[in-house]
């Protein structure tokens, strides 16, 4: 497969719900969108780097820094219910009417500034290997489910149950739990065709990606942006040398 028949779309909508404006936010002197665009064009293994965002600044921005913007994404599809899979299918479609089609789609998330160049690549080639329909990055959860509790009522009332209550580990300590595993948000890279028919990355299981949790940073709300701009600024972090020359 060559660069040709890979589109690397990049999500980046204005709206967001829990941290207005955080793909605009800036670290390292570049907003967050600026690196997931820089990221994968020194890749060099996409044809097309499309950043779909219903945002007409963030667009300007996304085009300044290379990125290809050829539609302004409907506001249906920058809100609740909508999903990422909505999101990559109506890009597909856009650049389909456009007679570009595409063999895979990678989604770059611009809240995950911490992936590094190999991880784009080593995620390609292990999803290439695999001939999997879908990869999904994922770092261990910081806390196992397994032993994880519900509380049910409110007040004096309420109890602590179980959230697994059949779960053979939920009365032990952490470190004597399986080890469990979350998206990070980081990479996903889907075969379109198979995208197209299921709507889903999930119809058959994805290939793991296994990422370190110090490079899954992802930021949704104020917090953890304030937790990035620490890494980055003490030099905490891994980082790419030369994306902004």
């Amino acid at each position: 497969m060559t660069p040709q028949d890979s589109l690397c779309l990049i999500p980046a909508k204005g709206a967001s719900t829990r941290l207005p404006g955080k793909n605009l936010l800036p670290l390292g002197g570049h907003p967050l969108v600026a690196h997931s665009i820089r990221k994968a064009a020194v890749a060099g293994a996409f044809g097309t780097i499309c950043v779909s965002t219903e945002d007409p600044e963030l667009a300007e921005v996304a085009k300044s820094y290379g990125a290809d913007v050829p539609f302004l994404r409907p506001d249906h599809l920058s809100r609740d219910p909508a999903t990422i899979v909505d999101v990559a299918l109506h890009a597909l479609d856009h650049y389909l009417s456009a007679g570009r089609s595409f063999e895979r789609v990678c989604i770059l998330l611009p809240t995950t500034p911490f992936i590094l160049l190999r991880d784009i690549s080593e995620a390609l080639a292990l999803f290439a290997a695999s001939q999997a329909e879908a990869l999904m990055s994922v770092t261990p959860a910081e806390f196992p489910p397994f032993n994880a509790w519900l509380i049910e009522g409110t007040g004096n009332g309420s109890r602590m149950q179980a959230c697994f209550p059949n779960s053979p580990y939920k009365h032990v300590k952490s470190t004597e739990c399986p080890t469990a595993y979350r998206s990070n948000g980081a990479i996903v890279v889907a075969d379109v065709a198979a995208l197209r028919e299921y709507k889903t990355y999930y119809h058959s299981a994805p290939v793991p990606f296994v990422m370190p949790q110090e490079r899954s940073t992802d930021i949704d709300i104020h917090h953890e942006y304030r937790i990035a701009q620490l890494l980055w600024d003490n030099g905490v972090v891994e980082t790419d040398e030369g994306l902004f020359r």
